[in-house]
C-alpha cells in the first residue's frame, strides 16, 4: 500500500527539492546543520501551513511549487509518541528534536520517519532520508504551481486572536 506526501518549495529549488541539501544547510526541527533530510507533509494543506509559519510574508509563497512523493508505507517508521521530549513543540527549536532526527538519519533504519507536526500536532510530517537504500524507490512527482486562495493575504495579516 502506498502513501503520497507533499513538499512545497521555492520554484528555483524544485530540481533539488528531494536532495536533502536544503535541510543540510538550513536545519529544521528534526535535524542539525550537516544532516540531509527532506521534510514533507501528509497533505498539501498541512504542507502549506508548515510553509506559512516559516516564510516572512505571503508574497514569498507566490514563487513556490508543490511536489508529491509516493512510496510504500513499509518504508515508514513512526516516531513513538512516548519518545517525544517535553519541549518538542517549543520555539525556538530545541536541540532534543534535532537529536532524535539526526539519530534516525544516521542509523539508516528506514527511509521515512513519521513525526507529528508542530503546527497541527494531530497531523503528521514525513521526514525522508535521501541516503537510505530505499530512497530510489520513492516516486517523486512533477512540480506544479501552488494554488493560493486570494482571500489568504488579508487573513494572514489579521491580528492575532
Amino acid at each position: 500500500m502506498n502513501i503520497t506526501v507533499w513538499r512545497i518549495i521555492a520554484a528555483k529549488h524544485a530540481k533539488d527539492a528531494f536532495s536533502g541539501e536544503g535541510a543540510k544547510s538550513y536545519p529544521g526541527r528534526w535535524n542539525k546543520h550537516g544532516t540531509k533530510m527532506i521534510y514533507t507533509a501528509q497533505s498539501e494543506s498541512l504542507a502549506l501551513l508548515e510553509i506559512i509559519v516559516n516564510v516572512p510574508s505571503y508574497r514569498h509563497l507566490k514563487t513556490h511549487v508543490v511536489i508529491p512523493a509516493t512510496f510504500d508505507i513499509a518504508f515508514i517508521t513512526p516516531l513513538d509518541p512516548s519518545r517525544l521530549p517535553t519541549d518538542w513543540l517549543d520555539n525556538p527549536i530545541p536541540p532534543s528534536t534535532r537529536r532524535i532526527g539526526d539519530a534516525w538519519a544516521k542509523s539508516s533504519s528506514s527511509a521515512v520517519l513519521c513525526v507529528p507536526s508542530t503546527v497541527v500536532p494531530t497531523e503528521n510530517n514525513y521526514l525522508i532520508n535521501p541516503a537510505h537504500s530505499d530512497f530510489s524507490q520513492i516516486q517523486i512527482g512533477k512540480p506544479r504551481g501552488l494554488y493560493l486562495d486570494p482571500r489568504l493575504p488579508k487573513k494572514l495579516k489579521a491580528k492575532k486572536p
